[in-house]
């Protein structure tokens, strides 16, 4: 058996940054990985996503040239193509990864893991143990999968879950999307740019329901005024596979409706993935799918830790690499280090507008027994976002009315996801509405409507 300081189980942005950190830290280190370099986020999720939507958004622009004194006929696409750029950037990061695994002497083993006890496991390739490992500690960040239903499930050739998604032999033309969270509405928005005909089916009241009901509501409109259908307050009961087409069961207000699409994509949340690691051998509590931790992200198993989407919400790669560094600088006795602040953890949706966030909802605000104040501003009031031509939007301020403390931030429009990062530096350094407001932003920027909304909220905007 090799023996380690350090051994993380899964290779995605949790698991390799966490495994860096033990290395950088003096830790002899290993990671184990059954598939990728980098996990679902590099090259399934977070960023060969953006690479089809970016490839959308300068479609849509292409498409609308004669508004910015252009000429550009006859636009386009290759599909084919689309998804070779997004597969390409998905490579180069991969093998991005691996080279910092070799950077930092981090040993890697491609197989799958299995606990032989709480700090000690084999490694599996092709159904062959290749490896039995140990270590003084080890930090499980197996990640997650797409949740599916008995009467939903993919079968990858009339209904897909992200993977087939984003690498499609064809372009829908008329498109079912179960589900408007973020993966749910990117993909609408993609494939909506593309031309497909798109319905979005949401169990709840309003689509992306985490968000801000007054950004839901927004967002439901321009999503409309796209060529959307969006159903809300229904489900599909049932799913029936035609030869090259599935006909939805869609029920809603009690009322039924049979509907045929010609793909389905199912975005109806994830579950971790826990199985095959022995976890119940070792006595690691599992709670709907999901790893049960403490704010140390441990399980309660001596040297035993998990992180990032394995251990539920919020399923965001940059919570899941911040939970890493913070277990393994708590395991090596770093001075100062802190639990994680799940209220200062921005999330940002990349369809077409945009969506971004950090901290409570108006609606959560006053739900916690705070008098808030409100600010507002629109995009039609930013010079910048005027000369882009991205006039659709809004940033929303929220603020505890007895002490300025800025309780949340919310966003829709052109390039908020960059945006809501000076919001999420502000809470973190617990930052009232005077500071906010004494900040000078740079002119002309689409940031200064951050500005304007801090000022709305306390009845001093300038430019609306």
């Amino acid at each position: 058996m090799t023996k380690f300081d350090m051994i993380v189980v899964g290779g995605g942005p949790g698991g390799y940054v966490a495994a860096i950190r033990a290395a950088q830290l003096g830790m002899k280190t290993a990671i184990v990985e059954r598939e990728h370099m980098g996990g679902i986020c590099l090259n399934w999720g977070c960023i060969p996503t953006k690479a089809l939507l970016r490839s959308a958004e300068v479609l849509h622009n292409m498409k609308h040239a004669k508004e910015f004194g252009l000429k550009a006929d006859n636009v386009s696409f290759d599909l084919e193509a689309v998804v070779k750029r997004s597969r390409g950037i998905a490579k180069q990061l991969n093998s991005g990864v691996k080279h910092l695994m070799k950077k930092n002497k981090v040993e890697v083993f491609e197989g799958e893991a299995k606990l032989t006890g709480p700090t000690s496991m084999t490694v599996k390739k092709d159904g062959k143990e290749i490896a039995s490992i140990s270590a003084k500690n080890v930090i499980l960040a197996t990640g997650a999968r797409a949740r599916e239903l008995p009467h939903l499930k993919a079968d990858q050739e009339l209904v897909w879950t992200y993977k087939k998604a984003m690498t499609p032999d064809l372009t829908p033309k008329k498109l079912l999307v179960i589900g408007s969270g973020a993966i749910g509405i990117e993909f609408a928005s993609f494939y909506n740019d593309l031309g497909s005909d798109v319905t979005v089916v949401e169990m709840m009241d309003r689509v992306m329901p985490v968000e801000d009901a007054e950004i839901s509501k927004m967002a439901e409109k321009m999503f409309k005024d796209q060529g959307m259908i969006i159903v809300t307050e229904a489900s599909v009961e049932e799913l029936k596979k035609g030869k090259n087409n599935v006909t939805a069961v869609i029920k809603k207000k009690g009322k039924t409706e049979e509907v045929t699409f010609d793909r389905v994509i199912l975005a109806i949340g994830i579950t971790g993935n826990v199985e095959n690691l022995g976890l119940e051998e070792v006595g690691v509590k599992v709670d709907r799918g999901h790893v049960v931790t403490d704010e140390w992200c441990s399980t309660g198993v001596k040297g035993l830790y998990a992180i990032g989407d394995l251990t539920g919400a919020p399923w965001l790669a940059h919570k899941a690499s911040h939970e890493g560094v913070i277990c393994v600088e708590k395991i090596a006795g770093v001075d100062g280090v802190h639990p994680l602040n799940k209220g200062n953890i921005p999330g940002c949706t990349y369809c077409r507008p945009q969506v971004a966030s950090v901290g409570l909802t108006e609606a959560k605000a006053i739900e916690q027994g705070y008098k808030v104040k409100v600010g507002r501003f629109p995009f039609i009031g930013n010079g910048k976002a005027i000369a882009l031509g991205e006039v659709e939007g809004l940033v929303k301020t929220v603020f505890d009315a007895k002490t300025g403390e800025l309780l949340g931030a919310h966003m829709i429009g052109a390039e908020v996801t960059e945006m809501i990062q000076g919001y999420t530096i502000g809470r973190e350094l617990e930052t009232t509405e005077a500071e906010l407001m004494h900040t000078v932003f740079p002119h002309p920027t689409l940031s200064e409507m951050m500005h304007e909304s801090v000022l709305d909220a306390y009845g001093k905007a300038l430019h609306f």
